[in-house]
C-alpha cells in the first residue's frame, strides 16, 4: 500500500475521539434459502443450487422461509430488541455482477427487531454495553472469483467468475447503533463484541457463525472526531472483515490513517475500504453511496411479516443459556476466582476446555493443559488457542493417561508436543517414543541403589529421621531415567531399602 507514513495510535488518540459503527452479516443455518427451496449445502459444484427465483427469472415468485424468520426473532430477542409487530421486505436497488436480481431482498424502514443492545466483557474484566439499532433479515449475494491478477481482487484480473450458489442465503445484519466512549480501547471493544455476538448467535443454534468459512462477516464503520467535539466525522467503511483479529486490527488501522489524514489538512473520503490480512492495512473500494442511491421501495411479491405476541413469547422463554449467563454457571462450577475466569475467557479457552471435558478429562485437568502448555504455544505461534492442532479428545486421552500412572506431567508434555508436530494420537506416541512411566520394580531398582549409593550423606540424614530429604535421592533417580520413573514408587523403594517408615 502507497501510503504517507502514519501517526502513531497513541498520537492519533491525543487529538481525536473515534466513533464506530459495526454491521455484522450472518448467514443462517437453514436447509434451504431465504425465498426459494434451493440447498444451501456448502461444497456444491458451483451453480448447481439455484432456480429461477434465486437467479430473479421472469414469471418466478419468492416465498418467505419461516424457520428464517424465526431465527431473527431469537436473534432479537437475545439481543435485547423489540420485535416489530409487523414489518415487511424492501427492495434494495444495484447493480453488481453478483446479485442475479439487480436488486437485495432486504429490510428497509422496518426491520423485524431493532433498538436493543448486547453487553460485553473486556480484557480486564470490565463490561461495555454496545446499543444495537436493528437486525434485520435479507438474502446473500453470488460469489465473485477474479482470476488472472496478483491480489484476487477484480483491479488487474483478467477474468471473473460467478457462483450463484450461495445467492438468496438467509442472512441477518445485525447494525450498532454509533459506538462512543470507547476511546483507545475501541479496537478492543469492537472485537469483544464481535467475538460476544458469535458466542450468542452459536448458543441459539441459528448459524454455526464459522468466520473463516464467510458464515459471519463485519463490516468496520469508523470516524474521527476532534476531542472535545460531538459532530461525528465522515466514516469510512472497512468491508467483510472475517476474524477476531483482523476487526481489531482493521479498527486501529483505520483509526491511524484517519488521523494521519485528518493531521496533514486531507479530507476523509466516504467509501468503502478492503482489509489486507498480509499487513493489516486498508486499501480503497470505491464511493459509499447513501441509502436514497439504493432507490428502495417494498417488495411487491411479498406479503408483510406480523409475528404474534403469543408466538413471540413461546420463542423467549425458550431461548437457550445464553453466553454472559453460562460463563457465570461455568466459573461457579469450576471454583475461579473473577481473575482466573477472566484469563480462560481472553485465551479463547472456554469451548476446548468444555470438549475436553466432555470427552472424559476431569475440569481442573481440562484447564490445566489448556491453560498451561497449550496456551504458551498458541502465545508463541501468535495462533488462536481453539486453532491448535490438537483435538479436546487428544487432551483428554493425555489425562486419561496420567490417571492411568502411563504417563507423569514432564512426559504429558512431551506427549503433546509430539501430537501437535503431528506425529499421531498420544497412544501413538507414547508407544513409538518410548514415553510411559516405569514402574516396575525390578526396572527401578537398580537406579535407586545408584542414587543411594552416589549420595551416602543424604541416605545417612533419611536413617536418622529426616525423611524429607529423600526429594533429593527421588530427583536423581528421575534424572536417571530421564524423567520416566514412577516419582511415587520411586520414594516407596527408597524409604523401604533404608529401612524408613514414610
Amino acid at each position: 500500500m502507497s501510503v504517507i507514513s502514519l501517526v502513531s495510535y497513541e498520537d492519533a488518540l491525543a487529538s481525536y475521539d473515534p466513533v464506530m459503527g459495526l454491521e455484522v452479516h450472518v448467514e443462517l443455518g437453514t436447509k434451504t434459502k431465504m425465498f426459494c427451496g434451493c440447498s444451501t449445502e456448502l461444497g456444491a459444484e458451483p451453480n448447481s443450487q439455484t432456480c429461477p427465483t434465486c437467479l430473479g427469472l421472469p414469471g418466478s415468485l419468492p416465498v418467505v422461509n419461516g424457520i428464517a424468520v424465526e431465527s431473527a426473532i431469537k436473534i432479537g430477542l437475545a439481543l435485547n430488541c423489540e420485535i416489530a409487530e409487523w414489518c415487511r421486505f424492501a427492495r434494495k436497488n444495484y447493480f453488481y455482477p453478483d446479485m442475479p436480481k439487480n436488486f437485495q431482498t432486504s429490510q428497509y424502514d422496518e426491520p423485524i427487531a431493532f433498538n436493543g443492545y448486547l453487553d460485553v466483557q473486556l480484557e480486564d474484566g470490565s463490561t461495555f454495553r454496545v446499543e444495537i439499532e436493528r437486525a434485520h433479515m435479507e438474502e446473500d449475494t453470488g460469489k465473485s472469483s477474479h482470476v488472472g491478477g496478483a491480489t484476487g481482487r477484480i483491479h488487474g484480473a483478467t477474468h471473473s467468475l460467478l457462483d450463484y450458489n450461495r445467492a438468496g442465503i438467509p442472512l441477518i445484519e445485525i447494525v450498532t447503533k454509533p459506538i462512543e466512549g470507547a476511546g483507545e480501547r475501541a479496537p478492543e471493544v469492537a472485537k469483544a463484541y464481535v467475538a460476544e455476538l458469535r458466542e450468542l448467535i452459536k448458543s441459539l443454534g441459528v448459524s454455526e457463525a464459522r468466520m473463516d468459512k464467510g458464515q459471519m462477516r463485519c463490516d468496520v464503520n469508523l470516524s474521527l472526531r476532534p476531542n472535545g467535539t460531538e459532530k461525528f466525522g465522515t466514516r469510512s467503511e472497512t468491508k467483510n472483515v472475517n476474524s477476531l483479529r483482523s476487526v481489531e486490527r482493521a479498527c486501529r488501522f483505520e483509526i491511524q490513517r484517519h488521523a494521519t489524514v485528518l493531521t496533514d489538512g486531507g479530507t476523509i473520503v466516504q467509501e468503502t475500504r478492503h482489509f489486507h490480512e498480509d499487513d493489516g492495512s486498508t486499501t480503497s473500494g470505491r464511493i459509499k453511496d447513501n441509502a436514497e442511491d439504493y432507490r428502495y421501495f417494498p417488495e411487491p411479491d411479498l406479503v408483510p411479516i406480523a409475528p404474534s405476541r403469543e408466538w413471540v413469547e413461546e420463542l423467549r422463554a425458550a431461548l437457550p443459556e445464553l453466553p454472559r449467563v453460562r460463563r457465570a454457571r461455568l466459573q461457579a462450577e469450576w471454583g475461579l476466582s473473577d481473575l482466573d475466569m477472566q484469563s480462560v475467557l481472553n485465551a479463547g479457552a472456554v469451548e476446548p476446555i468444555l470438549e475436553t471435558i466432555a470427552a472424559g478429562a476431569p475440569a481442573d485437568q481440562a484447564r490445566k493443559w489448556w491453560m498451561g502448555e497449550l496456551a504458551r504455544r498458541a502465545n508463541e505461534t501468535g495462533t488462536d488457542l481453539a486453532e491448535q492442532p490438537i483435538t479436546p479428545a487428544q487432551v483428554a486421552r493425555v489425562t486419561a493417561l496420567v490417571a492411568e500412572g502411563k504417563l507423569n506431567d514432564k512426559l504429558a508434555r512431551q506427549v503433546i508436543e509430539a501430537v501437535l508436530a503431528g506425529e499421531g494420537e498420544p497412544d501413538e506416541v507414547v508407544a513409538k517414543r518410548g514415553l510411559a512411566v516405569v514402574s516396575d520394580d525390578s526396572a527401578l531398582g537398580a537406579a535407586v541403589d545408584q542414587a543411594i549409593a552416589e549420595n551416602a550423606a543424604i541416605a545417612d540424614k533419611i536413617r536418622d529421621g529426616k525423611v524429607a530429604a529423600v526429594g533429593a535421592l527421588v530427583g536423581a533417580v528421575m534424572k536417571a531415567t530421564r524423567g520416566q520413573a514412577d516419582a511415587a514408587r520411586v520414594k516407596d523403594l527408597i524409604l523401604e531399602k533404608l529401612g524408613v517408615q514414610a
